[in-house]
């Protein structure tokens, strides 16, 4: 049975599962990016010391061949080195070039300025970069002449130099890592997005399996994981039809055992226990007539035998209207459920209103079915003249092209509106027989007072 809910709770949203995986993988893409920009600075760095020391040991070699020519042509030693001659082919953005002698004084030095259009890198990197790397160290490499060091030959990268090459190589990677990102984030969203289109339709399956379409089946899919889900669907949604319809049918035996014990009790009733409520009518009237002649005092006391007796067999006329309902296949539906409301009008005597409303051909389904829907009816009329203390009850029965629904409505007092529907109340047997003909029960408590219970039943048509 389903019971109207008065308030549902919040959930969080979920986060989709593309855009999940898409950011995992941008995530681990980024930390690859950022690896492989670090590499690239170290290589730079690398790559800058290198050339650097290369050109330290051009410059040392040149100056060792200058005064090993001097010696040779017996030349002041005031006029070597000369850097003019090397610095030529060497020099570029940023460089300087120098000589020491043997006793460690600055002999000469040129030094090449930056480039006017050279960017000059931020602040933060240049502490960053400062901080791993050592720009502006100088390389030395030994000046030797005839095997003997007569002094060193210096290169030096400018550090604002060296750090400004490094950002802009970097920055040019950074942004075709940027858009790489992006185009590897749209790329993986858009396959996932495609891999999982199944999962829509697995969805919509669910839905229709909660919803008691149990013959609802799924595809085969592509994915080998997907396909496992659909085959351990498809035998779920199979075991499930056929148990609820075993269940159906066993409950639907039931019912009619219990209808059947019903006739039988509602038989050994009348036949015995209103017999003998007869007989002592017809013996309280023949006391009381004879007391009239014989004993006066004693025609009250036989007066009040004749009044619970008749109390008793109206009680037990009651229980057999009960038990044993009008036979609905002579008289149809809707005239069984109009003398249902007219006989509870009698019992109430305006106490409580009972009205009906039918539409459509009601008279026309299956014996097994409008059996069914009258006792329903019987039951929750009962329930709500004697549970509700309502003024008011409305019986409604609409036959459609796919349901049949069966409404009872009352205008009870309020409850609190979140008590449960009470077992006591019949609901049990009710919730029995709608789920025996496939159909759903939901039962609806109003806050502000007041009951609707309704049973939706699918029209199985008439039986031939």
């Amino acid at each position: 049975m389903q019971q109207a809910p008065h308030s549902v709770a919040g959930h969080a949203r979920a986060i989709d599962l593309k855009l999940r995986l898409a950011l995992r993988v941008a995530a681990l893409a980024a930390i690859c990016f950022l690896a492989v920009a670090a590499y690239a600075l170290v290589d730079s760095d690398r790559a800058t010391r290198d050339r650097a020391g290369r050109i330290a040991a051009i410059v040392a070699k040149d100056i060792s061949l200058q005064q090993a020519q001097a010696q040779w042509y017996s030349l002041s030693p005031s006029l070597t080195p000369d850097l003019q001659r090397v610095a030529a082919p060497l020099m570029e953005p940023g460089l300087c070039i120098a000589y020491r002698d043997k006793a460690g004084d600055f002999r000469q030095g040129i030094c090449s300025g930056a480039l006017a259009d050279e960017i000059a890198a931020p602040e933060s990197f240049a502490a960053l970069y400062r901080a791993f790397f050592h720009p502006g160290e100088p390389i030395s490499m030994p000046l030797l002449v005839e095997g003997r060091t007569q002094g060193v030959a210096i290169a030096t990268v400018d550090p604002a130099t060296q750090i400004g090459q490094s950002w802009r190589e970097a920055s040019r990677l950074l942004s075709i890592m940027a858009f790489a990102l992006a185009g590897l984030c749209l790329a993986v969203y858009a396959a996932l997005a495609r891999a999982l289109r199944p999962t829509h339709v697995i969805h919509a399956g669910l839905r229709q399996l909660a919803a008691n379409n149990l013959s609802t089946r799924l595809p085969s899919f592509d994915l080998a994981e997907l396909s496992a889900i659909s085959d351990v669907f498809n035998t779920l949604a199979q075991k499930l039809e056929a148990t609820l319809a075993e269940r159906n049918n066993l409950t639907r035996k039931l019912i009619a055992v219990q209808d059947e014990e019903r006739r039988h009790l509602a038989r050994e009733l009348h036949d015995e226990f209103g017999q003998s409520l007869t007989a002592i009518a017809a013996q309280a009237a023949a006391a009381a007539h004879t007391a009239e002649r014989e004993c006066p005092p004693l025609v009250e006391e036989c007066r009040g035998i004749s009044r619970t007796t008749a109390g008793m067999m109206e009680t037990l006329r009651g229980a057999l209207v009960r038990l044993r309902p009008p036979d609905i296949e002579e008289l149809g539906l809707t005239l069984s459920l109009e003398s249902l409301v007219a006989s509870w009008n009698g019992v109430e005597k305006g106490r409580t209103r009972f009205e009906i409303a039918i539409i459509g051909r009601v008279d026309d389904l299956p014996p097994s079915v409008c059996a069914s829907l009258y006792r329903i009816a019987q039951e929750a009329i009962t329930n709500a003249a004697k549970h509700a203390q309502a003024r008011h009850v409305q019986l409604r029965l609409e036959a459609g092209h796919a349901d049949i629904v069966l409404s009872v409505e009352d205008d009870g007092e309020a409850t609190g509106g979140g008590l449960p529907a009470k077992p006591g109340m019949g609901l049990l047997g009710m919730q029995e027989r709608v789920v025996s003909l496939g159909g759903t029960l939901r039962f609806e408590r109003r806050a502000a007072g007041g009951a609707r219970l309704v049973a939706t039943i699918p029209d199985m048509g008439s039986e031939p």
